[in-house]
């Protein structure tokens, strides 16, 4: 079974990737409600920006979370996500941004990386066991899930349960294996433009790697 869905999601609020049901939506604030927590390490109070013209992968879940963190000021604080997985993907053209503001004398200043920009697979971005901490995505370009199940336990979307993706994050992860999942045999993105608390991989492999500091604000999108 294939599903493809065309033109642009926004996530604002315990929001879900290219979900094509409303339902879905609201299945992910019922496991935020019962309290998940996201990232096998506290967040820093800064989110980053990371586009894509195009990302690939095999082995596709996703499921609502919280990330616990803090702000900048250093207060304790918690932000809602959806955690996008991948047993393995590749990545044309990747950009990640994060700007720091408020810093003195400089002002706000921006780091950027890039890597990646090649039409050649063996030399765009790859990476295994990737999570992505996501609160905010739009694929421009749309997207296709191939083998798509909307609906599953996230603790069963593992591999060792019988699922398609790589199985939920370890460490001091708590979130709940009976809260709402999908998952997918495959999925392309294209014209990926999302804003991320937190991102772990297996493996990152990051061809024709570059940074830049910037002051100012100077974001992939």
């Amino acid at each position: 079974m294939e599903s493809q869905v065309r033109g642009g999601t926004r996530w604002k609020r315990f929001a879900v990737v290219m979900v094509p049901s409303v339902a879905a939506t609201a299945a992910i604030g019922v496991a935020l409600a019962q309290g998940a927590l996201a990232a096998s390490f506290s967040v820093s109070g800064q989110s980053f920006k990371v586009s894509a013209d195009e990302l690939h992968g095999n082995g596709f879940a996703q499921y609502g979370a919280i990330d616990s963190g803090y702000t900048l000021s250093g207060e304790k604080t918690i932000h809602p996500v959806a955690v996008s997985s991948f047993k393995d993907a590749t990545i044309k053209n990747l950009c990640q941004s994060v700007v720091t503001p408020n810093i003195p004398i400089l002002g706000s200043v921006s780091l950027t990386l890039t890597a990646g920009n090649s039409d050649d697979k063996k030399n765009q971005v790859s990476a295994d066991n990737l999570y992505i901490d996501v609160a905010d995505l739009e694929a421009k370009g749309g997207a296709v899930f191939h083998g798509i199940d909307i609906g599953v336990a996230a603790g069963d979307t593992g591999a060792d349960k019988g699922g398609k993706g790589p199985g939920m994050k370890g460490g001091k992860e708590q979130a709940n294996p009976y809260g709402f999942a999908q998952q997918a045999t495959g999925a392309d993105l294209y014209g990926v433009q999302q804003t991320a608390w937190a991102t772990t991989a297996g493996t990152f492999t990051l061809p024709g790697l570059k940074m830049k500091l910037q002051t100012g604000t100077h974001e992939c999108y």
